[in-house]
C-alpha cells in the first residue's frame, strides 16, 4: 500500500517521536513537534506509539490512497474531507483505493498530523524515521514531501486490530490544542531574572513571531532582564526549555532545537503544555503560570492514564466490538 502527494504543502515532513541516544554527538532527538498528537493518534490506529505519521503544516497537502487503508487525521483543528465528505478528527476512518484526503482551511492551531494503519514505512537513520532536514536524512529522502512522492504503508499486526469509528476523549483532544496559558516550572537560570522580569514573566502577555519554526516558538513581549551579564556555558536544553535570549525575548525551544545552548535557561514548560506551544501559531497571545515540579508530574501522569484507558478501549472493542 502507498500514500501519493498529489499537492504539497508549505512543510510536509515524516515524522514519529523522534531518535534517542545520540544527543552527546550533537545529534537533536527531532520528531513530531506535538508527539502527543501523534501517540493519541496511532493509539487510535492501534499502532506502536512510535509508528511513522505525516506532519503537515498550513496550507497542506492534498493526498490520495493507493489502497483501501485505516487512518486518522489529528493535532490542529482545520476543515478536512475524503472525497469531498467530511469527517471527524481524532477518530479511526476508512478509505477506499483511490480516495483523496484534503486539508483544507486551518480553524485553530499549526501543525496537523495523518496516521495510517501499519504507519508510514520509510528506512530508518539512527534509529528514527523522521524527518532532520537540516542533515537531509531520515524521513522521505531527508527533505520536505514533493508532489509525487509516494508512501509506503508497512504491515499491520493481524493481531493488534482497531475498530472504526474509535474516537479520542475530549481530555486527550484538549492538551493537544493551543490555549492562552501554559503553565511552566522554574528553569536553572530563573533566578538570575530582576524582580520586574519575574513579574512579567507569570503577569505579562507574549505573542507568537513569525520567525519560529520547528527549532522554537520566538516570543515578543515585555522584555526581560536579567540581574547579571555573565555569560554562560553552554548546558544542556531539551524541548520545552524556555531560553532568554539577548534582547530580553524568550524562546521556548521545540522539536528541531539544538542539544546545547549558552542563553540562560529561566523556565521550562510542562510536558502536558508542550503540545499546545507546538500548535501555537504566529500572532497568537501566550501567558505563563508558574507550577512546582510535584503539579508538572501530575499533569504527565494524568494523560499518561488517560492514554492506557484509551488503548486498553481500543483492544477490547477490537477483540468484543461494540
Amino acid at each position: 500500500m502507498a500514500l501519493t502527494i498529489l499537492k504539497p504543502g508549505i512543510l510536509d515532513t515524516v515524522q514519529d517521536l523522534g531518535r534517542t541516544g545520540f544527543r552527546q554527538f550533537g545529534v537533536n532527538p527531532g520528531g513530531a513537534a506535538d508527539a502527543s498528537a501523534v501517540r493519541v493518534l496511532n493509539t487510535l490506529l492501534g499502532n506502536d506509539e512510535g509508528d511513522a505519521v505525516v506532519e503537515m503544516h498550513f496550507p497542506s497537502a492534498e493526498i490520495v490512497f493507493g489502497e483501501e487503508t485505516t487512518f486518522a487525521v489529528g493535532g490542529a483543528d482545520a476543515e478536512i474531507s475524503l472525497d469531498g465528505e467530511s469527517f471527524p478528527l481524532w477518530a479511526s476512518v476508512r478509505a477506499r483505493s483511490g480516495a483523496v484526503l484534503k486539508i483544507g482551511k486551518r480553524l485553530a492551531g499549526s501543525r496537523i498530523y495523518l496516521a495510517v494503519k501499519g504507519g508510514i514505512d520509510v528506512d530508518e537513520w539512527l534509529g528514527s524515521r523522521s524527518t532532520n532536514t537540516f542533515a537531509r536524512a531520515g524521513g522521505f529522502e531527508g527533505r520536505a514531501l514533493k508532489t509525487g512522492d509516494r508512501l509506503a504503508i508497512g504491515k499491520s499486526d493481524l493481531n493488534n486490530r482497531s475498530p472504526l469509528g474509535a474516537k479520542a476523549g475530549p481530555g486527550l483532544i484538549a492538551g493537544c490544542s493551543p490555549r492562552g496559558t501554559i503553565r511552566i516550572t522554574i528553569g536553572p537560570e530563573y533566578h538570575q531574572l530582576t524582580a520586574r522580569a519575574v513579574r512579567d514573566l507569570s503577569k505579562g502577555t507574549f505573542a507568537a513571531t513569525m520567525d519560529s519554526n520547528r527549532m522554537g516558538l520566538r516570543l515578543e513581549g515585555p522584555r526581560l532582564t536579567r540581574l547579571t551579564e555573565t555569560e554562560l556555558v553552554s548546558s544542556a536544553v531539551s524541548p520545552g526549555t524556555i531560553q532568554l535570549l539577548p534582547d530580553g525575548s524568550p524562546v521556548i525551544l521545540l522539536a528541531d532545537c539544538q542539544t546545547t545552548g549558552g542563553y540562560p535557561r529561566i523556565a521550562q514548560v510542562a510536558s502536558r503544555d508542550l503540545s499546545a506551544v507546538a500548535q501555537t501559531s504566529p500572532g497568537e497571545k501566550l501567558r505563563f503560570r508558574i507550577i512546582d515540579l510535584q503539579e508538572a508530574l501530575d499533569l504527565h501522569r494524568r494523560f499518561e492514564k488517560d492514554l492506557s484507558f484509551l488503548r486498553m478501549g481500543i483492544r477490547f472493542r477490537a477483540l468484543f466490538g461494540s
